[in-house]
């Protein structure tokens, strides 16, 4: 571990934004769910999708854009739907920095927290009756056929 400087730090930020961070922004705009139901009954679900990184690079140009004019016309599908609250593909896990902070001591490291099979690679934040149709929603993203997608329920805070 190379500990890094705060400012060195700060001036990353930009490029790895906290996934928690994103979604509790996402969260914010959204007083009400896109159906015009009540905030209150409105149940939030992020998707977050794994898959291999280093797969992406590897595909042929013909397949690579195929896949991302899937994940264009999902994308337009649940916003069409009212599902959607917000998105974002995240910079590979080569740009990230890990911080920690031990017995009062902050310590970044470039790269990852662990070393995994499959990465983070981006999320959909989406709104669903339940779970049921959250996981049917998730079905349907495209890197569900590459990796995985953890679907959670958003524990909104107030």
């Amino acid at each position: 571990m190379k500990p890094v400087s705060i400012p060195a730090v700060a001036s990353r930020l930009w490029v790895v934004m906290n996934p928690a961070y994103m979604v509790a922004t996402a969260l914010a705009a959204a007083r009400r769910d896109r159906r015009g139901r009540a905030e209150e009954t409105a149940l939030h679900y992020l998707c977050l999708i794994y898959s291999d990184e280093s797969q992406w690079p590897a595909l042929p140009k013909p397949e690579y854009d195929q896949v991302l004019g899937e994940y264009l016309a999902y994308l337009e599908d649940v916003r069409k739907s009212g599902h959607y609250l917000g998105c974002n593909r995240l910079q590979p896990t080569s740009s990230a920095t890990t911080v920690r902070v031990r017995n009062g001591r902050m310590t970044a490291t470039d790269g990852p927290f662990a070393e995994t099979k499959e990465q983070l690679g981006g999320y959909f934040l989406l709104e669903a009756r339940d779970l049921n149709e959250a996981i049917q929603l998730a079905a349907r993203i495209p890197g569900a056929r590459y990796g995985c997608i953890e679907v959670r329920p958003v524990m909104e805070v107030q």
